[in-house]
């Protein structure tokens, strides 16, 4: 095999690289397509799939074979090019087939674009601003309000109408242009007034109405409601109301304590939520601060990003949130035919995006290159210890995922290049 590699004219980071492949190897991956595909082939005078390669050559022609021959040879022939000739690759290649004919060598090109140089900046003794959260009083006590709140029980109101806050049991039936329309009804409902559950008005209009009462509300959709059946159409809702419940809260006292955590006395439980949030401040504070030294290292640093590059990452970022939608049971296009959006327009969304996330990539990258940031093989195997612990599994089997261990061993390195920025920087 013979590789050419020549750098595209006007364009930063393309490379065309052209492949030769031996007539001899294009051949046998010929040979290989035949025997996988032998009983495709239906010959008269032979069974199927017996047929001896030149009676299928004579019949078929050589040519159907080439694409399949091709595709055989080709990703190996791809790979061994790149990686002899130190070329990382961070586009798809565009390939071009120059010559393909039996007993003559295969001729190929691909064009891909490369990862780009970055040109560091200053990123040591660049100033951040110190980022500090103070845990108050009225911290500690809004998070107990809260807390109240989950462990509140509703109790039944029978001696006045519903006010904002309670929650009712209606029956409900919706209409639009006199007809009822498809899932606007239920009987038995639970519905808190004042959720924001319903559309606007809905809710509203049941305050004030007494039990047994019923009632005819009118409100109308909004004009982006995800059913374009109702989109702002005027309904009406036929309501009848079976019961009123209100929150009943807990006091808050030591007997709430014992009964809602694992503290005898309302001050032992104070004292280890404030513990709790000044923990979750100094990770935040720590979190920003980082982000800020980062961002200012992005500033100063110079890199031309190859659209490959950040094409890549917004397929990264469309896989994320087609995999979280699925635990809604819902898929990509179902999504983006709800909010009314493209797949262009969605991706075009996240350009930016993708593209801040390309640079710092590259910058930390550079940086780790530069400072020659390496990690202990001992870090390495605390971390995936501590990763087995987490989710319940052997650390053996953790430690023989090969993937896993180099996924480790760059997350660590790159925070140790964050806390290199942040350890070197002017706090102000």
């Amino acid at each position: 095999m013979k590789v050419k590699v020549e750098n595209v004219e006007n364009k930063a980071n393309e490379v065309k690289i052209e492949f030769t492949v031996e007539a001899e190897k294009f051949n046998e991956a010929i040979q290989n397509v035949y025997k996988k595909n032998a009983k495709y082939f239906n010959i008269p005078g032979f069974r199927k799939g017996k047929a001896p390669f030149k009676m299928v050559e004579k019949a078929y022609g050589i040519q159907i074979f080439y694409e399949d021959a091709f595709n055989e040879i080709a990703g190996e022939v791809y790979s061994k090019g790149l990686e002899d000739n130190k070329i990382e690759a961070v586009s798809k290649p565009e390939i071009d087939i120059v010559q393909i004919e039996s007993g003559k060598d295969l001729i190929f090109t691909a064009v891909v674009q490369t990862k780009p140089e970055v040109k560091l900046g200053k990123y040591k003794g660049i100033e951040i601003k110190k980022v500090e959260y103070n845990v108050s009083d009225e911290d500690v006590e809004h998070e107990l309000s809260h807390i109240a709140e989950h462990n509140a029980r509703l109790v039944a109101v029978e001696d006045r109408p519903v006010e904002k806050g309670d929650t009712t049991i209606i029956d409900f039936e919706g209409f639009t242009d006199g007809k009822a329309f498809e899932g606007g009804k239920a009987e038995n409902y639970e519905l808190e007034i004042g959720s924001g559950r319903f559309i606007p008005g809905f809710e509203d209009q049941i305050i004030g109405m007494k039990i047994d009462e019923e009632k005819d509300i009118n409100v109308k959709f909004p004009e982006d409601y995800p059913s374009k059946d109702l989109a702002g159409k005027d309904a009406t809702f036929k309501i009848k109301l079976h019961e009123i419940k209100k929150k009943e809260l807990p006091e808050i006292n030591d007997e709430f304590a014992k009964d809602a955590s694992e503290f005898d006395t309302l001050e032992e439980w104070k004292k280890s939520i404030k513990e709790k949030q000044e923990k979750e401040n100094s990770s935040k504070a720590k979190f920003e601060m980082e982000e800020e030294a980062i961002a200012e290292a992005c500033k100063n640093a110079t890199v031309d990003i190859p659209s490959g590059m950040i094409e890549t990452q917004i397929d990264n970022m469309e896989q994320d949130i087609a995999s979280r939608l699925s635990y809604q049971g819902m898929n990509l296009d179902q999504y983006l035919q709800m909010i009314g959006k493209t797949k262009k327009e969605f991706r075009d969304e996240y350009k930016e995006e993708a593209e801040k996330q390309v640079k710092t990539n590259l910058v930390l990258e550079a940086i780790m290159k530069e400072e020659k940031i390496e990690v202990t093989k001992e870090e390495i195997e605390a971390k995936i210890k501590e990763m087995a612990e987490m989710y319940g599994q052997k650390e053996e089997a953790v430690k023989n995922n090969v993937q896993l261990t180099r996924y480790v061993e760059e997350t660590l390195k790159t925070e140790k290049t964050i806390h290199y920025i942040v350890d070197n920087a002017k706090i102000k």
